[in-house]
């Protein structure tokens, strides 16, 4: 055969693209797609993992015993999104052991926004709506990535991830219906999570190494650029409602080009968080790996009582 010709599975795999259709664990698929996947897949888990860090801090500090009990089950969804992800990247022969050794030793990245501190309440909030809403534009077009576990795990995270900034933005809005000093520590919570949250999406397309592929693939559906535009029409009406002024002085709609106008990004805070040079980079990590060694005992003895009723079903057969 010659070199360029395309063999029967490659032929089978762009076929299932071109057509729309899911990719599936046994299927033959090239190992530059499932290295994206897996690279893609633990980078989610790891972010959902993390994530539950900020909003744990405030669980035994939230004002009333309905948000402990809100904010208690939104952790809980985080925990089950990363053990959805983390099985969807085992299906690709990752394995759960590689990616969290990977993830406490520092190796592998997950969503910058989650090494930022969360000095009050009103943080629950702004995570809500502009954390939370900025992943719900980021995700939901993923329900209809390529491959087929991934796109199932999407489905059901998504719907949690509303849940996840309703209650956000139910946060901040009673806040704005508070005091002024309760008014100016939701203000102040967005002018912090805004542009963090606009880099959530990743670099502009002109800088993004992954994306073409991606969206060739279809893993992905729009581009980081496009993403971020839908995600900043959302906010504005949003805003208003809310009351929060959003910290960008240029953000305005331009009818000629049919899109939002809006302040260049610094990205240089972003490349230096993704570096691990971020305000809680460090904290984050050493919190990640103390719990990984203080739950030791646990995974032994659900081993030791895996093994132990494998021989009684073995001796009973």
């Amino acid at each position: 055969m010659a070199h360029n010709e395309t063999t029967p599975d490659e032929a089978q795999f762009d076929d299932l693209i071109a057509r729309d259709e899911r990719i599936e664990p046994r299927d033959w698929m090239p190992d530059a797609y499932r290295r994206t996947l897996v690279r893609q897949i633990s980078q989610h888990a790891h972010s959902e993992i993390i994530g539950m860090q900020p909003e744990a801090n405030w669980i035994t500090r939230a004002p009333s015993l309905k948000r402990k009990a809100i904010l208690m089950a939104k952790v809980q969804d985080e925990a089950g999104h990363g053990l959805y992800l983390y099985s969807a990247a085992q299906t690709l022969g990752a394995t759960r052991d590689d990616m969290t050794e990977a993830l406490i030793a520092g190796r592998a990245r997950y969503s910058s926004i989650f090494n930022y501190p969360t000095p009050t309440w009103a943080d629950m909030g702004a995570i809500g709506w502009l954390v939370d809403g900025a992943a719900i534009c980021n995700q939901v077009p993923l329900c209809r990535a390529s491959y087929g576990p991934y796109a199932r795990a999407m489905v059901r995270i998504c719907k949690e991830e509303s849940f996840h900034q309703r209650q956000g933005f139910e946060i901040l809005l009673e806040l704005m219906r508070g005091t002024p000093a309760q008014q100016r520590m939701a203000q102040d919570a967005v002018d912090r999570w805004y542009w963090p949250a606009l880099q959530m999406f990743g670099p502009p397309d002109d800088e993004s190494p992954n994306s073409a592929q991606s969206m060739a693939w279809n893993i992905k559906r729009f581009s980081n650029d496009e993403l971020r535009q839908r995600f900043v029409g959302m906010l504005v009406p949003q805003a208003e409602a809310l009351g929060v002024t959003l910290p960008d002085p240029e953000l305005r709609y331009d009818e000629a080009n049919g899109c939002y106008a809006m302040s260049p990004i610094d990205w240089t805070e972003f490349h230096e968080v993704l570096a691990g040079r971020g305000p809680m980079n460090a904290e984050r990590l050493r919190r990640r790996r103390e719990a990984h060694e203080n739950g030791a005992w646990v995974r032994e003895a659900a081993t030791a009582y895996a093994a132990k009723q494998a021989t009684a079903t073995r001796e009973a057969a």
